[in-house]
């Protein structure tokens, strides 16, 4: 007689994917998964969404530097100098604006999630089993919730040095330095990483005094060389001291300032310090123990092409896998995993050419090949050059600092790299990006030539550009 055989129920989960973080990242993997007809929830630890991204990073730093840009430009219009000089604008003033900007961000993103029928759950997440979660809110009670599949997309935080003290009320880090509410006259930023280099811009543009203290030989050594020097040009002309191959020591505090002693046995006296130099992921509270996952010692998780961990239902996207640490990379993380996890496979890939840009002032952006790594390839390259002075928009609108540079193959004309300095550089740098992406023949430096743009643009550039680098090619 034939055993009869049982049919193995499938487990019972509340939802099918649960995500844990609201940044770009969550918000992707939450959008995608809903509109794959899933049944989603979605865990937050603040009160509003929108992560790191719209709180304390990307869109508060960006919007800080626009009105500073903008005040920038406003003392040195001659149209403006006739009457009374403007006042002298505050780093708290300015944060009114970036405060608005906030709110819009995150109100416009809680839309998405209510229009998409996404179930909200406000607390910290933590583990129980790979298909379990619990929240502890706030008033100290917790929920679990289940589901078959769970994202980890907790972003991350700024690294802060146990030998710190950051509570002091001088000394702070990206996130809290929003808080700032007095006007410092000098500041000492340590790290020279992108964060650095933009509130290095902020806080000069404002009148501060800045010094920028670098750990390594060169500011932003990842950006083609001649765009970071520019930078480091720029920074210069305008008061800023640089002090390169520098390691703090410690940080001595009184009531009236903070005195960073470095290595080197210099001392930098300050009003206040902004620590920004590395960042953390936010997998400490997660209790991934639990589960049988490991972060490392910056808190992030390793995860594989369609960014599954080690653990088959648990995926990470975001800042909390490291690199590239961008917001636009991770809400196309978050979009790919969705894929992945509705499909059971997904053979998407995020591009290889990430566009990077810097919020300086004047801004940086590239795509593609430095010269440096196309050098050391040995791979024949020319190079087209525009100069923004010579550009009559830029002329127009007074933003005549800056140049465009495009990186192309000598034989096959590729565009290789592309890479820009200037007012509105990260705009600038996607026509080249878009044309790099095209197949077939498609990404030459030939497009520049043979294409009409507006008169007078920005875009030009492209035009003058490429024609000064196909004049540089003989037989």
């Amino acid at each position: 007689m034939a055993k009869q055989q049982v049919k193995q129920e499938q487990p019972s989960f509340q939802y099918d994917a649960i995500i844990i973080g609201t940044g770009p990242g969550g918000e992707g993997t939450a959008m995608n998964l809903s509109k794959s007809n899933k049944k989603v929830a979605v865990i937050e630890r603040q009160e509003a969404v929108g992560g790191g991204c719209v709180h304390w990073g990307t869109i508060p730093s960006k919007a800080l530097r626009h009105s500073v840009s903008r005040y920038i430009e406003y003392k040195a219009n001659p149209l403006f100098n006739v009457g009374e000089r403007p006042t002298r604008l505050t780093f708290p003033d300015i944060l009114r604006h970036a405060s608005s900007v906030i709110s819009k961000q995150s109100n416009l993103r809680s839309s998405f999630y209510d229009r998409n029928r996404i179930h909200m759950f406000q607390g910290d997440a933590s583990f129980v089993d790979k298909h379990t979660i619990e929240i502890k809110r706030l008033d100290g009670s917790t929920e679990r919730l289940t589901a078959k599949t769970i994202v980890i997309a907790t972003g991350s935080r700024p690294y802060r040095p146990p030998e710190v003290d950051f509570t002091h009320s001088r000394i702070y880090e990206s996130d809290t330095i929003l808080g700032l509410e007095h006007d410092p006259h000098r500041v000492l930023i340590y790290g020279a990483g992108v964060i650095g280099c933009e509130y290095a811009s902020i806080f000069k543009g404002l009148g501060a005094k800045v010094d920028l203290v670098n750990t390594r030989d060169r500011l932003l050594a990842f950006m083609d060389a001649e765009i970071s020097d520019a930078l480091s040009y720029h920074f210069w002309n305008s008061g800023i001291v640089i002090r390169h191959n520098e390691e703090f020591d410690r940080i001595e505090t009184r009531d009236d300032c903070v005195i960073m002693h470095l290595k080197s046995g210099k001392r930098v006296k300050a009003d206040c310090i902004l620590f920004a130099n590395g960042r953390t992921g936010n997998t400490d509270t997660l209790n991934l123990e639990a589960v049988g996952l490991k972060a490392d010692s910056r808190g992030q998780l390793k995860v594989n092409e369609t960014y599954q961990t080690d653990i088959d239902n648990i995926y990470a996207v975001g800042d909390v896998i490291g690199y590239p640490s961008l917001a636009s990379a991770a809400f196309d993380q978050g979009r790919i995993a969705a894929d992945a996890i509705a499909c059971g496979n997904c053979d998407e890939k995020l591009i290889i050419d990430i566009p990077a840009g810097i919020y300086t002032i004047p801004e940086m952006s590239s795509v593609g090949k430095t010269e440096q790594e196309l050098t050391a390839a040995k791979i024949p390259y020319e190079v087209g050059r525009a100069q923004f002075k010579h550009l009559a928009r830029a002329q127009i609108a007074g933003t005549e600092v800056g140049s465009l540079k495009i990186l192309f193959h000598t034989e096959t004309k590729e565009v290789l790299g592309v890479h820009c300095f200037g007012e509105r550089a990260s705009e600038i740098v996607h026509i080249g990006q878009a044309i790099m992406e095209q197949k077939n023949g498609g990404n030459t430096i030939d497009y520049f030539v043979n294409t009409t743009f507006n008169y007078p643009t920005m875009a030009e550039a492209y035009r003058v550009a490429a024609l000064n680098g196909l004049n540089r090619l003989f037989k």
